[in-house]
């Protein structure tokens, strides 16, 4: 996952890195034991991290090192700004961080992170998530190892589908027709009414059609990388896309990957002290496609024994399916998801590694996946049960895809040039000369490395 930021701070980014000597000059600590008074910082993204871990961390910590662990949250909005001027900062650093995937390759391209090669082994080795491995590596040596997963699946509205006469797919092909006849027999009769509600910027979703069809953003090919959206295959799963926008989807052409379970449920009402419920509905969709997490925010809306308005999930109005291929396997989805890395400038490079050992333990492992994220060792996926989220979430996983792990991909997702692209398929009357277009655009910043 990875958050808007400017262009030219994108594109500076990498050499704002290296200019400040982020590749070395950390002090090594004598052990992992600590002192009792040294501190140890670990930044998380968001709230992805429940509290119940937040505390098994601190506690577990400073049981094994007699030193304190200080976890703070950052907000994905500026993490990218933040990681920028922070990392290089031996002062300001944090130790050890959490970093979105697809922002792994830049930051690990330019040294920002300490090379963890020699630990892969005893964190997990060949049983941790090979695609986020890839995200934290350059050449043949690690910086970064996935934290966690959350593939993308379907959430769909039975008691829609079933009026419009429409099963579940076993097909890519059969969804897409599927999606489409939903939308053309609206049988609820709402007002722009979506069969597959896909926002026109929505890339972390679209590309799954790319992805199915065998083609891929862009490709390593004798050292550099290349943009690869005019490929056969690339605009074979491109026309299906502008296919679902036309036929299928009344979304937004501005809209993203953003709350889209909010056009699921019957209502985004809120509730009072008494339980009334108020506010505008929003059903409009049939289906979504979104990160396994959100079956937390889908669902009837009733008061929680807090009193705060919580969403119950309905199994007679709402179901789960993951996105099947042309094969009638999973189709390749985006993970969306985290690595964690250890800063380059950390002061306390054992005590670093050391909170390294306790999150890939196997408590630790299967406290992730009970808690609703896909565990970084695929040990102990079976951590995250046996409801449908969890098989979805594991079946969508089995052949789910990252972005390019280049140099410049930071770059490329700050520019926006993948919400630029996608919110133009709709409207294209040559989808060759447009994926040319952007080719272009993204070839420039694929491979942009300060050196």
């Amino acid at each position: 996952m990875m958050p808007r930021i400017a262009r030219g701070a994108a594109v500076a980014l990498a050499s704002v890195l290296v200019l400040t000597g982020c590749a070395g000059g950390n002090t090594p600590d004598s052990g992992a034991a600590g002192s009792g008074d040294e501190k140890l910082t670990m930044w998380v993204l968001g709230g992805d991290t429940p509290d119940e871990l937040r505390d098994y961390l601190t506690d577990t910590f400073a049981e094994k090192t007699g030193a304190t662990l200080d976890i703070q949250q950052q907000d994905w909005g500026d993490i990218i700004t933040k990681l920028t001027t922070s990392l290089p900062d031996e002062k300001n650093t944090p130790d050890v961080t959490e970093i979105g995937n697809t922002q792994s390759p830049t930051f690990t391209n330019v040294g920002a992170f300490l090379d963890i090669t020699d630990m892969v082994d005893e964190l997990g080795g060949d049983d941790l998530l090979g695609s986020f491995v890839d995200a934290g590596k350059v050449g043949d040596q690690n910086f970064t190892l996935p934290y966690y997963f959350g593939s993308r699946y379907m959430f769909y509205r039975k008691d829609i589908w079933e009026a419009a006469g429409v099963t579940v797919p076993k097909t890519l092909d059969e969804f897409n027709t599927a999606v489409a006849t939903i939308t053309e027999k609206n049988p609820k009769d709402i007002t722009d009414f979506s069969g597959f509600f896909l926002g026109g910027q929505d890339w972390r979703d679209g590309v799954s059609w790319i992805f199915a069809n065998g083609g891929d953003i862009a490709k390593l090919e004798d050292g550099t990388w290349v943009s690869t959206l005019d490929s056969p295959e690339s605009l074979t799963g491109l026309s299906q896309l502008q296919d679902l926008q036309r036929k299928a989807s009344n979304a937004p052409n501005d809209a993203k990957d953003s709350n889209q379970y909010i056009y699921l449920n019957d209502s985004d009402q809120t509730l009072d002290e008494e339980g009334n419920a108020s506010g505008e509905t929003s059903l409009s969709a049939a289906t979504i496609m979104a990160p396994g997490w959100a079956h937390w925010s889908i669902g009837d809306l009733s008061t929680g024994d807090d009193g705060k308005p919580v969403r119950t999930w309905n199994d007679d109005v709402f179901g789960t399916f993951a996105l099947p291929g042309n094969d009638g396997k999973p189709a390749p989805v985006f993970a969306g998801g985290s690595n964690i890395g250890i800063s380059a400038k950390t002061q306390h490079p054992e005590l670093a590694k050391e909170l390294l050992r306790i999150i890939f333990s196997a408590e630790y492992q299967q406290m992730l996946g009970e808690n609703g994220l896909g565990p970084a060792n695929e040990q102990y996926v079976d951590s995250l049960g046996d409801d449908q989220f969890a098989q979805a979430l594991i079946e969508s996983a089995s052949n789910s895809k990252l972005t390019p792990a280049a140099p410049g991909w930071a770059s490329v997702e700050a520019a926006n040039l993948m919400e630029e692209f996608f919110s133009k398929i709709e409207a294209a009357d040559d989808l060759s000369a447009l994926a040319q277009e952007y080719n272009g655009k993204i070839d420039a910043l694929l491979n942009v490395k300060a050196g």
